[in-house]
């Protein structure tokens, strides 16, 4: 399956009562972002998992309870969607980077 931009890669946890969702975007799964003292890995263990739509991890996202996203295809639609606040987002080298926590 080839990659497109919206592409993103899923690995989904469950962990007691919670359902642990990493996604991020294909193009920088396993690189290291670093931005000053910053050094942020996006390890292909924590984030590689399944590859799917943007449409399709909006949904997951959705139906997550802890949800951890890097990249900017996958955090832009966070946006959109209303599930990401944008004074919410950090960005390492001009990479965002976002968390939900539903509690």
């Amino acid at each position: 399956m080839a990659t497109t931009l919206t592409d993103v890669y899923v690995n989904l946890r469950k962990q007691g009562n919670q359902t642990v969702l990493a996604t991020c975007d294909c193009e920088i799964c396993g690189k290291t972002l670093q931005d000053g003292k910053i050094v942020f890995e996006v390890r292909e263990d924590f984030y590689k998992g399944m590859k799917v739509t943007i449409e399709e991890a909006i949904e997951l996202v959705k139906q997550s309870t802890i949800v951890n996203m890097v990249g900017k295809c996958i955090v832009n639609h966070a946006v959109k969607a209303g599930l990401v606040h944008p004074e919410a987002i950090l960005k390492i080298k001009d990479v965002p980077h976002a968390q939900i926590v539903k509690i």
